[in-house]
């Protein structure tokens, strides 16, 4: 009778240690499926697949189980996405090479012209455009424009003035000299 209780509690026992594996598995397949897809019957399906077959349904599960969870799907979006940005063109100065933006005319850094305005409609072109995209308008008159500066009076210096006080008259003289003044007709 004592070798039948201990066969009996043995026997309990590893029912019990059983019954525990099996919701163990069954919980543990639902909520890797769960992190792995977003279907719900998916997800039930696979749970009571390991259920109703125990390890062989485990083994089956292993088997179809989606590659990667959602978290890590996302995060190779992510990191994707971010090779992606590295590897689009970032606009950069060709005289430094820092970043600068698109509608910016001249670089910060070392005042390299970047963009010239349109002649006619004020829009930001490449310099070596020609035509201006926005307005169709040709861009040849701006290089003529920009290239030459003309003077319509060329320096002439004044003649002294008549004062008596010959150190008063070279303060004066020095003053003037030290300040050349040019005039432009688009000043």
């Amino acid at each position: 009778m004592l070798e039948n209780t201990w066969v009996l509690a043995l026997t309990i026992y590893g029912a019990i240690i059983v019954l525990g594996a099996w919701i163990a598995m069954i919980v543990w397949t639902y909520r890797d499926m769960r992190a792995r897809t977003r279907d719900g019957i998916g997800q039930l399906f696979v749970a009571a697949m390991v259920g109703v077959l125990f390890i062989p349904g485990l083994l089956i599960y292993l088997l179809i189980r989606p590659r990667e969870t959602l978290s890590e799907a996302y995060e190779r979006s992510l990191e994707e996405e971010a090779l992606l940005q590295e590897i689009e063109e970032k606009p950069t100065c060709p005289g430094c090479g820092q970043r600068v933006h698109d509608e910016w005319q001249a670089c910060p850094h070392c005042h390299t012209r970047l963009k010239k305005p349109c002649v006619h409609c004020s829009n930001l072109l490449d310099l070596n455009w020609e035509l201006c995209p926005y307005c169709a308008y040709e861009q040849s008159q701006y290089r003529e424009q920009m290239n030459t500066v003309q003077y319509t009076q060329q320096y002439q210096p004044e003649p002294p003035p008549n004062i008596d006080d010959k150190w008063l008259a070279n303060s004066q003289q020095k003053r003037k000299a030290d300040y050349p003044q040019y005039v432009d007709d688009e000043y």
